[in-house]
């Protein structure tokens, strides 16, 4: 089973392309580890890929800063670039949602519509 459920802030705005008619964003995270190490918090830094109505959900609603918990899965990669192989390691959010109160941040962002959940909500591959 390959199955991630990560809580953390976003380290940066979230950067949205589409990818023929798929929306694609990208971002990271900080996420606190357990335990501190030599007296200071230790953190990770997973970066993050969403697409379709995912991926337009955090580009639209989250920035940087703003605490989110995620669910989704570990997917490993390579690539060559000028003759050296790269190895990348990424967490593909399958949901998401917001994890903190809209007072508890200081941002202004805008919050879905009824309607926009129902859009939402509908759009699920499950009931």
């Amino acid at each position: 089973m390959n199955k991630v459920i990560l809580v953390g802030r976003l380290t940066r705005d979230p950067e949205t392309r589409q990818a023929g008619e798929t929306t694609v964003t990208r971002f990271s995270i900080a996420v606190d580890r357990r335990f501190k190490q030599d007296g200071g918090q230790a953190a990770d830094f997973p970066s993050i890929v969403a697409f379709g109505k995912t991926a337009e959900f955090i580009s639209k609603y989250f920035h940087k800063g703003m605490k989110i918990a995620l669910e989704g899965r570990i997917q490993t990669g390579s690539y060559e670039k000028d003759g050296v192989n790269h190895y990348t390691t990424d967490v593909i959010a399958e949901a998401v949602e917001f994890a903190e109160s809209k007072r508890a941040d200081a941002g202004e962002t805008p919050q879905p519509s009824a309607n926009e959940w129902a859009d939402i909500e509908n759009d699920l591959p499950f009931k």
